[in-house]
């Protein structure tokens, strides 16, 4: 038969109560009691404040199990870099453009640029691989039959709405560089894989990618497949007319000699854009302006520590 015990703690000055449970002990052949605390009671009421119920864990089956619940599974992570891509986006505010430009593909888009960053030596087959060890904003594996799904989903349009995006946030603090480059290709299936001037040198077909992008920032605002037949020279007009289509005004751009010819310097007059172009020594109006200056501008006055070259301003008048 229980009845209730009240002990009071010498130290705190509470009184507790226990029920106290009689019974038989077979071993010492006596009787003894077991007690449970089942609150405290109350200076003022006396009454007995019952305990707080504990929970118990549940394990499968609804049957409560006493102890700690065992883990069922272990995993590891890696966050350093693509947390720090993830603040990169942000400042830069790609993060936001792509949102705004690929509402429901964005964080796939990121978490595949992640990879092809960190990874860059392996192909995209192995992404799921990497996922299973790294954190990324899409969260969840991205096979390669996924991904070139969604390389084919994005439309020229989102393209270039996306740059136009970028180029609003800082286009007119810019130096805008453009330069071209040749990926070599194998394929015959490629209507502009074609044989051109390949820069690596190789003797193969290629695929021309123009990049023009910010001196500060380091940032692309515009890229072009083009046919790999097509010289740099013939890639500029193309490129102010895109620009034209993106908005972007009052724009500086740099250009090395590769794309200098009497065409290009008057469509860029034409459009009353700033630039600075390389040139051939071999040009006549170049031989014309510098012969007369090349030993005044080779001393210390005309260096530039930070470019490492000498610098001479000349007023040309000829046409």
């Amino acid at each position: 038969m229980a009845t209730i015990v009240y002990q009071t703690n010498k130290k705190t000055g509470v009184t507790y109560a226990y029920e106290s449970t009689a019974y038989w002990d077979k071993e010492k052949q006596q009787s003894r009691a077991k007690r449970t605390c089942i609150g405290r009671l109350d200076p003022v009421t006396k009454q007995i404040v019952p305990n707080r119920p504990r929970k118990k864990p549940v394990v499968a089956g609804g049957r409560a199990k006493r102890g700690p619940v065992p883990i069922t599974t272990a995993a590891r992570s890696f966050y350093g870099a693509t947390y720090f891509f993830d603040w990169i986006g942000s400042v830069t505010g790609v993060v936001d453009d792509l949102r705004a430009c690929f509402p429901d593909t964005w964080r796939q888009i990121l978490s595949i640029a992640y990879y092809l960053i960190l990874e860059d030596r392996n192909s995209l087959s192995r992404f799921p691989r990497w996922a299973a060890t790294h954190w990324h904003p899409h969260g969840s594996p991205i096979s390669s039959q996924r991904s070139s799904e969604l390389f084919a989903s994005i439309t020229e349009a989102e393209r270039q709405r996306f740059f136009e995006l970028q180029g609003q946030r800082r286009v007119e603090k810019e130096y805008l560089a453009y330069d071209s480059t040749s990926v070599s290709s194998y394929s015959k299936c490629l209507k502009q894989v074609r044989y051109g001037n390949n820069k690596d040198h190789e003797p193969l077909a290629q695929i021309n990618l123009a990049l023009l992008f910010g001196q500060q920032s380091r940032l692309p605002f515009y890229y072009r497949k083009l046919a790999g037949n097509i010289p740099d020279v013939k890639t500029l007009t193309k490129l102010l007319a895109d620009m034209n289509t993106l908005g972007y005004r009052k724009i500086k751009v740099v250009l090395d000699r590769g794309f200098y010819s009497s065409a290009n310097i008057n469509e860029l007059y034409r459009q009353h854009l700033k630039f600075l172009i390389g040139a051939r020594l071999s040009l006549k109006l170049v031989q014309a302006n510098l012969d007369p200056v090349r030993e005044t501008m080779r001393s210390w006055t005309h260096y530039s520590q930070t470019y490492q070259l000498y610098a001479y301003s000349v007023a040309s008048h000829n046409k």
